[in-house]
């Protein structure tokens, strides 16, 4: 496999998370020996979003429930 930044050797690699997590958590992916790019699935999926030019979902607002309507005519 090589790097997607300077195409070197990426090698698999154990990646240990400290900091987001309670405890430590263990994942494998790649990393290059010349730069020291990290690619894990995580950072592959992430790409794969950015580069398919998708636009997110705008967030609609949500609607009213019936019951509210309900209320509103017996007042």
């Amino acid at each position: 496999m090589t790097c997607t930044r300077c195409e070197g050797l990426m090698v698999k690699d154990d990646l240990i998370d400290l900091q987001e997590s309670f405890h430590p958590m263990r994942l494998q992916g790649h990393r290059c020996l010349s730069c020291g790019n990290i690619v894990d699935t995580l950072i592959q999926r992430h790409r794969m979003v950015q580069n398919s030019h998708l636009r997110p979902v705008p967030a609609s607002a949500p609607e009213k429930p019936f019951l509210f309507d309900l209320i509103k005519l017996t007042a």
